[in-house]
């Protein structure tokens, strides 16, 4: 059950109205979907989120099935059932089929385990892979990211461990 009411479109504000009409008409679609009437609820949020999406999205060096496809991706590995209707629902639009998607989920299923594994074991990464993975200045930024990431992680179990309280047996006195 949604915590917040849904601005339907008649309902909504000429400023939302302006946002939904942006939305059906960059996807194509002739209704506004629920998860964007429930940011409506709060407008500011509603516009940053749109805004964030559409420059996402916009077309660049991936192709717009590519996006939608990583989005189902991360919508599969996160748990989220409206985003994986929704992402499945577009990138069927733009061409995935039944083998496509099998295919994707497969890789998903797999890398999630490895990731999950690799994280758990806190295997050290190879210089080789350090060396090779580092490329442009934003790859060599996110690789700074992953790291402070991996360190917070680390730190953040560590301080979730309560000492075992020391016992004390006590004493006989004879």
């Amino acid at each position: 059950m949604p915590t917040v009411g849904m601005v339907e479109y008649g309902d909504a504000s000429p400023e939302v109205r302006a946002i939904y009409d942006e939305i059906m008409a960059v996807k194509g679609i002739d209704f506004v979907p629920n998860f964007w009437k429930t940011l409506a609820s709060h407008p500011p949020l509603l516009a940053e989120v749109w805004r964030g999406l559409h420059r996402a999205m916009a077309p660049g060096r991936l192709d717009a099935l590519t996006k939608e496809m990583i989005a189902l991706a991360v919508s599969a590995t996160n748990g989220c059932t409206y985003c994986i209707r929704s992402h499945t629902a577009a990138a069927r639009k733009l061409g995935m089929d039944d083998a496509m998607l099998g295919e994707l989920m497969a890789v998903v299923g797999t890398f999630n385990q490895t990731n999950r594994l690799a994280d758990g074991y806190q295997v050290a990464v190879d210089e080789q892979l350090l060396r090779g993975s580092e490329g442009g200045s934003a790859h060599t930024a996110l690789t700074r990211v992953g790291r402070a990431l991996r360190q917070t992680r680390v730190a953040s179990r560590k301080g979730q461990r309560i000492p075992k309280a020391r016992q004390r047996t006590p004493r006989r006195r004879p």
